[in-house]
């Protein structure tokens, strides 16, 4: 049974990510234009609900937002629990409750990444009626196979690396390339696939630096003088297996050992040249990979959440991430998303491909 719905907040949290104006979007004109729903969006994330920051969305200004990468509401990292307020961190839930009542708001809809939906689940624990949607361009949200972001930042990955090909190729070197990925590899790995990759390094799979060598040294000798190395931020040699890749569920950065993420793969480059002889670059791709237009599937992907979650916003469902299962979208319970982590499969299908067309891994 369908409820009497008619006011709703959204928001989006976290680090900025390509399609989440195209989410913003669905939700909004489906809102709007299906159910009759008025729609706030509160500006900078969890603090702008805090500080009751906000504006009213409406058909003109969702217009003309489709292929503008970044979020028009604007983002932070900012979490309830922890705000900061005044130099220090404080406890802001209670205030959030009051502007959520404020509005009169049915529902709030929350777009981020793994920490939005930590945070999000906190709010729902204080009463609060809350859906989200999964976005970030390390696709390592649980519950759903696949978040908005991801294939942008995976189409400009691969493209750098295609770039990179030819002046490894034409000046006989290694190209260390980075990708984000504090703690998973999905970005890293994939690109390295599609670019034809020598060697992807993921922080699911520790890497042995000579194990590495020895194979570009094989690739040297068979008259192949130049590889490409992928790298997830987050990577790390076999004497550090014992602890998770870099940062944590919320967006933290280091590698868990006293390095600035970046540390990592200038070290990778400087040991391979040093046990291979070859020159060896590296080059950081960073928040290159959050920007611009979304790419045609995340923009299908972000209007199908969105049109779907305010369609279950309509029919009452809370509590809940909309995720994609099986190319189906379904409501997920927070509580099996919060806190967890969709790492890369030892056993997927993406790295039994690399290994079988000869790339490194580096186990």
């Amino acid at each position: 049974m369908q409820l009497s719905l008619r006011n709703i907040g959204i928001l989006t949290a976290g680090g900025d990510s390509p399609g989440l104006n195209v989410a913003i979007r669905g939700v909004g004109k489906t809102a709007i234009q299906q159910f009759g729903m008025r729609v706030v969006g509160f500006r900078d994330g969890f603090r702008g609900l805090m500080e009751n920051r906000f504006i009213e969305l409406n058909n003109d200004n969702l217009s003309g937002i489709l292929t503008l990468g970044g979020t028009m509401l604007g983002a932070s990292r900012d979490k309830p629990h922890r705000m900061p307020i005044a130099g220090r961190k404080a406890d802001m839930t209670d205030i959030m409750v009051e502007n959520f009542e404020k509005h009169r708001l049915d529902a709030l809809v929350c777009l981020g990444g793994g920490g939005t939906q930590a945070s999000a689940y906190k709010l729902v624990r204080k009463g609060l009626r809350i859906v989200t949607l999964p976005k970030t361009i390390d696709n390592d949200v649980a519950g759903t196979d696949v978040s908005i972001g991801f294939n942008t930042a995976l189409t400009i990955a691969t493209e750098a690396i295609d770039r990179l090909h030819s002046t490894a190729h034409s000046h006989h070197r290694i190209i260390v390339v980075e990708t984000m990925g504090h703690n998973t590899g999905w970005l890293a790995l994939g690109a390295g696939l599609a670019a034809g990759a020598d060697v992807i390094l993921i922080p699911e799979i520790p890497y042995d630096i000579e194990t590495i060598a020895e194979a570009i040294r094989r690739r040297s000798l068979g008259g192949r003088g130049f590889s490409i190395v992928a790298i997830s931020e987050g990577a790390r040699p076999l004497e550090h297996a014992s602890t998770a890749g870099g940062g944590n569920a919320s967006g933290g950065k280091g590698n868990g050992h006293g390095e600035s993420l970046g540390a990592r793969s200038q070290q990778v480059a400087r040991q391979l040249e040093e046990l291979t002889g070859l020159e060896s670059r590296l080059t950081i791709l960073g928040h290159v990979q959050r920007g611009g237009t979304p790419s045609p599937f995340d923009r299908v992907l972000a209007t199908h959440l969105g049109t779907s979650c305010a369609r279950y916003v309509a029919d009452g469902v809370t509590g809940s991430m909309i995720g994609v299962h099986g190319g189906k979208v379904t409501p997920v319970d927070l509580a099996d998303v919060a806190g967890e982590r969709k790492t890369v499969p030892l056993d997927h299908h993406w790295i039994s491909a690399a290994r079988d067309t000869g790339v490194e891994l580096g186990d």
